[in-house]
């Protein structure tokens, strides 16, 4: 009894980072135990099948002031329960367990006792690699897919292990590092894409069980790709049986509603100046990372955690403590979050989504920053693809977004991102995005990728970029996989596997990925011709030069300044025609004079030429 004393006191304040172990439902030799922290209940019944849902049956007796539990005896995997809980004001009310390990499938809302243990894993060589690994000078290139649409079989959503078999050969073909899944937490609304969420602690139950996701994870490790988890730490659904009021009162959220409700999307902020939201919400993590062998959290929303008036009217805006905008505790608790992870979890990646520009995101918590592995660079992602938009006759005017990028790219660490956003609610797909005829279309898409890959950053793309799908993404079908049948998007997918294989190669594209010592502008300035030309280089001197030509014009000889004077090959060219290019191409070596070199520069395409030793 002391001991679960300790770690419900460690709960309250803040400082219990498995959580998920001691509350929820646990099965034992004899039943189940069911522990939940309900402050202000009057009282609290587990209900279910096993009862008829009579509250009168199994009726939880408290172990502290805030904490309930029971011991049901005879009850086994599989059951479903929910909790019938009394408020302060006598109204009752059904709550799914805020632990629960599994869940009904939706619509029916139930938590389902469930067990961790017992699922085999294989993937000790990944882990042993992984924890070995500088998780900052290696190739980080995701591919970013939501499971209900990837692929479905006769229309129906596939299950994880079905999923698994199809996606991993297709991933490594295409010479990803890293599957990004959006949410698999569980979620009452397909249309929420998996970002308001009921079960924090439940995969969600659409595509199996939890020995299914385990098994998914597992089998992408044994296949040598990572996995990282989108998770939703800023804010949760307000469904009547989710966290929302838990027990009649705001436990999850803060008391005063003008910092609990999120009116942007109609949900409620986490309170995070409560030890017990600190508590479940950092063991939550562990969890995904410890028990299912996530390699690493996407964190959603980001800056929602750090600012108050975030999406907020003037007059919903409750200030903090000095009368500025910053969440303090929120502030606390990302610094706590990736340093408890850090400790628990070494080279396990935290990614922020962050919009704002709240300063070193990615610094040491030591020296004040927030502890973060990567920050999206959604700068980069707006100001580029705007520029590619634009049409290519008056590029010149927007010639700065493309180079604007590097006046702080290494303020931060940061990951480039094209993901599921920039594709939904009228923005167009990315292939939609660029100017120009059909053609014209492809081919600076292929350019544009060659530039996300070859700029500073890691890579990130969501699915269907790959192969040019020119609808939005939809949250109710399957990717229009028919359009390989076509030639150019075939091409195109030939183009972004190639490319993935090249950067993965190319140690110059990723070793010194955020300092000058790893890029150097050779031509930034060159409006006129909307051409810019760049070096990457890594630790052992190797040079590799970019061109990129975000116009239809053809330069036969196009000369610019080299720093190192030597003879050059083209090694990578999007322009070839089997990629659906024009095949102009430089076929010899280029030998550099008086440190100048002079090219051939196809039309709206990028080329890259390596130093030869």
């Amino acid at each position: 009894m002391d001991n679960i004393i300790t770690a419900i006191n460690s709960f309250h304040q803040g400082e219990n980072f498995q959580a998920y172990k001691i509350f929820g439902a646990h099965p034992t030799h004899e039943g189940v135990k069911f522990t939940l922290w309900a402050p202000n209940a009057q009282k609290v019944s587990v209900v279910g099948n096993f009862n008829n849902w009579d509250g009168n049956n199994h009726q939880m007796e408290k172990i502290s002031e805030e904490v309930w539990q029971i011991n049901i005896p005879g009850l086994q995997k599989g059951e479903i329960y929910k909790y019938k809980i009394t408020t302060k004001d006598g109204r009752v009310i059904l709550k799914a367990d805020p632990f629960a390990f599994y869940s009904e499938v939706r619509p029916a809302t139930a938590s389902v006792v469930a067990g961790l243990e017992g699922y085999p894993w294989n993937d000790q060589r990944w882990q042993e690699r992984k924890n070995n690994t500088d998780v900052y000078q290696g190739p980080l290139s995701i591919y970013e897919v939501h499971l209900g649409t990837w692929k479905r079989k006769n229309g129906n959503l596939m299950n994880y292990r079905e999923l698994v078999h199809e996606l991993v050969p297709y991933v490594k073909e295409m010479g990803y590092t890293h599957l990004e899944l959006m949410p698999v937490m569980e979620h009452p609304f397909d249309g929420s894409w998996g970002y308001q969420v009921t079960g924090f602690y439940s995969p969600t139950s659409r595509y199996g069980t939890i020995s299914d996701l385990k098994y998914f994870i597992d089998y992408c490790h044994q296949n040598q790709i990572g996995v990282i988890l989108d998770w939703v730490p800023s804010h949760f659904c307000r469904d009547d049986h989710g966290l929302r009021m838990f027990d009649g009162s705001p436990c999850f959220e803060n008391e005063n509603p003008k910092r609990a409700d999120n009116p942007q999307w109609g949900t409620s902020n986490f309170d995070y100046g409560k030890g017990e939201v600190i508590s479940f919400l950092i063991s939550n993590a562990l969890y995904w990372i410890k028990e299912f062998h996530a390699d690493g959290l996407r964190v959603d929303a980001v800056a929602n955690i750090l600012y108050l008036d975030f999406c907020k009217d003037p007059q919903d805006f409750v200030p903090n403590k000095y009368g500025t905008n910053e969440n303090l505790e929120g502030i606390e608790f990302l610094k706590k979050l990736n340093t408890v992870v850090k400790n628990h979890c070494p080279n396990t990646l935290m990614i922020a989504e962050d919009s704002s520009i709240f300063p070193k995101v990615t610094g040491n918590v030591e020296e004040g920053g927030l502890g973060f592995t990567y920050k999206w660079n959604l700068g980069w992602m707006n100001d580029t693809l705007n520029y590619m938009s634009h049409p290519w006759p008056r590029k010149a005017e927007k010639h700065h977004q493309m180079t604007f990028s590097l006046t702080y790219s290494f303020l931060e660490k940061f990951l480039l991102p094209l993901s599921h956003d920039e594709v939904v609610h009228g923005k167009k797909s990315l292939i939609d995005k660029m100017d120009g005829d059909y053609w014209q279309k492809f081919a600076a898409l292929r350019t544009y990728y060659g530039f996300q890959y070859t700029h500073p950053g890691k890579k990130l793309l969501f699915m269907g970029g790959e192969f040019g799908q020119f609808i939005e993404w939809r949250d109710y079908e399957q990717l229009e996989w028919h359009l390989l049948e076509f030639e150019l998007h075939k091409k195109l997918q030939s183009f972004v596997k190639d490319l993935n294989h090249f950067y993965q190669r190319e140690t110059t594209l990723w070793e010194l990925d955020y300092g000058w010592n790893g890029f150097q502008w050779l031509e930034a300035d060159d409006k006129e011709n909307s051409i810019y030309v760049y070096q990457r280089m890594d630790n052992r001197g190797n040079v590799l030069i970019v061109i990129c030509n975000f116009t239809p014009n053809v330069h036969h000889h196009y000369s610019f300044g080299v720093i190192t004077n030597g003879v050059y090959e083209e090694v990578f060219n999007s322009d070839l025609e089997k990629y659906g290019g024009s095949n102009l191409y430089n076929g010899l070596p280029l030998t550099s004079k008086n440190n100048i070199l002079t090219a051939l520069i196809p039309p709206l395409a990028i080329i890259c030429l390596k130093l030869k030793k």
